[in-house]
C-alpha cells in the first residue's frame, strides 16, 4: 500500500524541532509539536496565580520556543498563516496523540541517554508500521535502536536536516542496521518530492557526510590561517561568492552557526575516526580553544570572529586578530589573482586560474584544494559508494555551488594529482584506475543527462533520479535553438521551448526582450508551448536601470520611450500569443522580473522566490505593464464584488511601499501571484520540468489566444482623490519626501485611470500608455537620476 504523510509529530521543539515542524507546515502536513514540562513555575506564571497543573504552564516551552522560531529571520515559514496547520503539546500529557501519526521525528538534544529514554516513551504509544526518525548530526544508530521492538527497528532510520531546515536543501538518509529497504526508499523520495530536499543516502559513520567533509574543510582551513599567514577577512574573501560559496564564507559562517555547534561536531570526528588520516587535523588549534574559554561564540554570544559594535554612534564590525586575540577595524583584502576572474562569470570555470595564480591567493587555492581532494578520495568507500553523494551533500548542505569532485574535474584530475603531490598526498587507487580505464573524468555528460564513474564497474553511469529534472547546463550544449548576448532558447522536449535569460544579474534589457520575442516567435511556428525560466541564483533583478540613466542623462527620450514601449509590447505579446506561457521565478523576481510573471498564462513559482515591483527605490513607476497590471487586476475583483477602492488601494500599496514576498505563498497575498491559477514548486530542481508540464497540459487542452481587453473598469477622480489625500497627509507627517509623494500621484493617476470624471471602461493599452507617460516625466526628474545612480553605485535605495 502507499504511505501517505498526512500528519507527523515532532519531539523536540528547540531551533531544529520548531524549523522541521514549520517546514512540514509549509507544504501542507498536520504537525504535532512536544516537548517536555516545566519543572517549576516562573515568576510570571507565580504572579498570575498559576501552578504546575495549568495547560499554559505545561505547554510554556513548546510555546515559547514555537513563538521564538516563527518571529526569527529569516522566517522558518512560508507564511505565517501556515502556523495553524501546528498543534503543540507536550510529552506527558499529549504523547498518546503519537498514535494518530505517519510519521514520529526525534529532534532532542543530542545525548543517547535522553533519546533512548524518549524512544521507550514512543513506544508504549507508536502504532506498528508508523515510520520514526532520529534528526541526530552524529549518534550511531546501532546504540539507538538497542533495547527496541523489531517493528521499531524495521521503521527506524536517521533524517538529518540541516539548520536553518526551510532554507538548505541537505537532507541526509541513513537507515538503521534493521531498516526495511522500502522505509528507506520512501524516505528518500518523500524528502526530494515533497519536502523539497536534495536526499542523500549515507552511512552510518561518525557526521555521516555533509558534516564529516565541511568541518574537514573548515578545520583544514583553520589550520592553513596560521602557516599561511592569512587574515580572518582574507579568508574570507577567498572562500565566498568567488568560488561559489555563501557571501558568509568561512569565518561569518562560523559565527552565524556558532562555533560550540562546530567544535561539538570536530571534537565528535577526533574521538570517533581514529583511523582517519587526517585525524591531528581534527584537533582545535590554540585560538579556537581560547575563543571557547573565552565564549566568543559568534552571533549568540555578540562576538566570535567577526564583532559587531557602535562607535561614536555609528555601526562597526570588527575583526579578530588571529595572532594577537585582539579585535581591529577591518581591513579590505585585495588579490591579483582574484581580478584575473573578474571577467569569468561561472565559479567553475574560475578554478583552473585561481590554483595558478602567482600571490598568496594562489598558493592559498593550491594548498586548500590539495587537500580536500586527497581527503574526498579517501572517504570513499567509508562514508559513501558513490562519489556524486559527497558533491550533492555539499552542494545541498553548505551551499556550494560546486562539489569537490566537480572543481577537481574543473582544475583538471591529472592536474589535481599534481597539487596533491606537491603537499605528500598520493592519488587513491581507484582514482589512478579511473585514468587508466576509459574515463578520464568523475563526470560527463550525455543526451542531457548526467553520468558519474561508478568506481566498481569501472564506468560512466547515470546519475540516478534525474528523470524528474530538466538541467539546464546540460542540455544547453545539444539543444540550443537560439542565442544572442542576453539570452539563450533550448528546445526541451514535448515541443516545449525554454527562454533562459544570461545576462548580469540576468537584468533585462533589450537583448533579454529580443529573445523573448524571438521564443515567441519560434513557439508560434514551429513549437507548443513556452517557459520562461533560469537555473542561476535570481530569475531576475528587473530592467537594465544603467541603460535608462545613460538615455535619460543624455535626455534621448524619444529613445526611452522607445524601449519602455518595447518592454511593454513584450509583455503583451506574452500575454496574447497563440501558444501558452509559462513564468518560471525563484530568488529574486524584482522590477521587470515580476512584470513577465505578471503577464504569463500561469506562473510556476519555487517556493522560495522574493517577487515585488520595487521601482520606487529607484525614483519610478513599474513601467513595463506593472502599474497598469495591478489597477486590471483590481477591476477583476470589482466584478466579484469586492469593496472596489479597497483591493485598488492594497495594489496601490504594494507598489507604493515596494513590497516584496519573502516566499512564492505571500506573492499570493500581494496579489502578484493568482490562487487557483498560478502554482508553487517546493523542489526548485523540479522547477523548469514541471513548468514545462503545464505549458504542455494548457497546450494539449486546446489553448487558444484570450482576445484583448477593451473592460478595464477604472475609477477616474473617485480613486484619484482618495489617493492625492493620502499621500499628502503622508508628506505632511513627513512619512514620505516631497519626491516620493511626486511618484506616488503619478502612480496615482495611472491607476486610477486619469482624472475622468466617472467609473469608466478602458482598454489595457490606454492604461499602458498613461503608464508609460508617467514613467518617462519621472524620468526628467533630477531627483529620480540621483536615486538611479545611487542604486546603479551602492546597491541601495536612496531617499532624497
Amino acid at each position: 500500500m502507499a504511505r501517505r504523510i498526512k500528519k507527523v509529530a515532532i519531539v523536540g521543539s528547540g531551533i531544529m524541532g520548531s524549523g522541521i515542524a514549520c517546514h512540514f507546515a509549509n507544504i501542507g502536513v498536520e504537525v504535532l509539536l512536544l516537548d517536555i514540562v516545566p519543572r517549576e513555575v516562573n515568576d510570571k506564571e507565580k504572579a498570575k496565580g498559576l501552578t504546575l497543573e495549568d495547560k499554559v504552564v505545561r505547554n510554556r516551552l513548546v510555546n515559547d520556543a514555537l513563538m521564538a522560531s516563527l518571529k526569527s529571520k529569516p522566517s522558518p515559514i512560508y507564511n505565517q498563516k501556515f502556523a495553524s496547520r501546528i498543534t503543540t503539546g507536550n510529552l506527558e500529557d499529549d504523547i498518546a496523540k503519537v498514535a494518530h501519526v505517519d510519521w514520529i521525528m526525534e529532534v532532542v538534544v543530542e545525548r543517547l541517554d535522553i533519546k533512548k529514554s524518549v524512544f521507550e516513551k514512543l513506544e508504549k504509544y507508536r502504532t506498528p508500521g508508523t515510520i520514526i526518525s532520529s534528526n541526530t548530526s552524529g549518534i550511531p544508530i546501532q546504540f539507538m535502536n538497542e533495547g527496541r521492538s523489531d517493528d521499531f527497528q524495521q521503521h527506524f532510520a536517521v533524517t538529518h536536516f540541516f539548520n536553518p531546515p526551510r532554507y538548505l536543501k541537505l537532507f541526509e538518509v541513513v537507515p538503521g542496521p534493521n531498516c526495511k529497504q522500502e522505509v528507506t526508499d520512501f524516505l528518500m523520495m518523500y524528502a526530494e518530492k515533497f519536502l523539497g530536499k536534495t536526499a542523500v543516502l549515507a552511512k552510518d559513520t561518525p557526521a555521516f557526510i555533509g558534516n564529516r567533509i565541511g568541518i574537514f574543510g573548515i578545520q583544514s582551513l583553520f589550520h592553513q590561517v596560521k602557516e599561511l599567514g592569512l587574515t580572518v577577512e582574507e579568508v574570507d574573501k577567498l572562500t565566498g561568492p568567488v568560488i561559489g560559496r555563501p557571501k558568509s564564507a568561512t569565518f561569518r559562517t562560523v559565527d552565524v552557526v556558532g562555533l560550540d555547534t562546530l567544535v561539538h561536531v570536530a571534537n565528535g570526528i577526533y574521538e570517533n575516526c581514529p583511523d582517519d588520516e587526517a585525524h591531528e587535523l581534527f584537533k582545535l588549534p590554540d585560538f579556537i580553544n581560547t575563543m571557547m574559554e573565552n565564549k566568543w561564540l559568534g552571533s549568540k554570544t555578540g562576538q566570535g570572529f567577526y564583532k559587531k559594535t557602535v562607535v561614536e554612534g555609528k555601526k562597526e564590525i570588527l575583526t579578530l586578530d588571529l595572532d594577537t586575540l585582539e579585535y581591529r577595524t577591518n581591513k579590505r583584502a585585495k588579490f591579483a589573482t582574484l581580478e584575473l576572474t573578474k571577467t569569468i562569470d561561472k565559479p567553475i570555470d574560475r578554478f583552473k586560474i585561481l590554483v595558478g595564480g602567482k600571490d598568496k591567493a594562489g598558493e592559498f587555492y593550491r594548498k586548500n584544494f590539495a587537500a580536500m581532494f586527497a581527503y574526498v578520495q579517501n572517504r570513499i568507500p567509508e562514508i559513501s559508494d558513490e562519489l556524486y553523494k559527497i558533491d550533492d551533500a555539499m552542494k545541498a548542505g553548505f551551499g556550494w555551488e560546486n562539489g569537490p569532485f566537480e572543481i577537481w574535474d574543473a582544475v583538471g584530475v591529472e592536474k589535481g594529482i599534481e597539487l596533491m603531490k606537491v603537499e605528500g598526498n598520493e592519488p587513491a587507487t581507484w582514482v589512478t584506475d579511473m585514468l587508466a580505464s576509459d574515463s578520464k573524468t568523475f563526470y560527463s555528460v550525455k543526451e542531457g543527462a548526467t553520468y558519474f564513474y561508478d568506481i566498481p564497474s569501472k564506468t560512466q553511469t547515470k546519475k540516478p533520479g534525474q528523470d524528474a529534472f530538466i538541467i539546464l547546463d546540460n542540455i544547453r550544449k545539444t539543444n540550443e535553438v537560439w542565442k544572442n548576448s542576453g539570452v539563450v532558447i533550448e528546445d526541451i522536449g514535448d515541443g516545449i521551448l525554454n527562454v533562459e535569460f544570461q545576462s548580469k544579474m540576468n537584468t533585462i534589457g533589450g537583448d533579454v526582450l529580443a529573445g523573448i520575442n524571438k521564443g515567441i516567435d519560434l513557439a508560434e511556428k514551429d513549437f507548443q508551448g513556452l517557459v520562461v525560466g533560469n537555473q542561476a541564483a535570481n530569475f531576475s533583478v528587473g530592467a537594465n536601470i544603467g541603460m535608462i540613466f545613460m538615455m535619460a542623462v543624455e535626455q534621448e527620450y524619444e529613445e526611452l520611450n522607445y524601449a519602455i514601449k518595447y518592454f511593454q509590447d513584450t509583455m503583451m505579446r506574452m500575454r496574447y500569443s497563440s501558444i501558452p506561457t509559462i513564468s518560471a521565478p525563484h530568488g529574486m523576481a524584482l522590477g521587470g522580473g515580476c512584470e513577465i510573471s505578471l503577464h504569463a498564462d500561469k506562473v510556476v513559482a519555487a517556493a522560495e522566490t522574493y517577487m515585488g515591483l520595487v521601482e520606487f527605490g529607484v525614483g519610478v513607476i513599474p513601467g513595463g505593464g506593472g502599474s497598469k497590471e495591478m489597477a486590471l487586476r483590481a477591476s477583476d475583483s470589482f466584478n466579484k464584488g469586492d469593496v472596489e477602492l479597497n483591493i485598488l488601494q492594497e495594489n496601490f500599496l504594494t507598489i507604493g511601499m515596494a513590497k516584496v514576498s519573502t516566499s512564492a505563498y505571500e506573492a499570493f497575498d500581494l496579489g502578484l501571484m493568482q490562487k487557483g491559477k498560478d502554482v508553487v514548486v517546493v523542489n526548485k530542481d523540479r522547477q523548469i520540468a514541471t513548468a514545462k508540464a503545464h505549458a504542455k497540459l494548457m497546450a494539449e487542452s486546446g489553448y487558444t489566444q484570450p482576445p484583448k481587453r477593451k473592460d478595464v473598469k477604472v475609477l477616474g477622480k473617485q480613486a484619484l482623490g482618495m489617493f492625492l489625500v493620502g499621500t499628502d497627509s503622508m508628506e505632511h507627517s513627513k512619512y514620505i519626501s516631497e519626491h516620493d509623494q511626486k511618484i506616488a500621484n503619478k502612480l496615482a493617476y495611472v491607476m486610477a485611470g486619469g482624472d475622468l470624471s466617472e467609473p469608466t471602461l478602458v482598454t489595457e493599452q490606454y492604461l499602458l500608455d498613461i503608464e508609460r507617460e508617467a514613467f518617462l516625466s519621472l524620468c526628467t526628474e533630477r531627483k529620480t537620476l540621483e536615486r538611479i545612480q545611487h542604486m546603479l553605485k551602492t546597491g541601495k535605495p536612496l531617499r532624497n
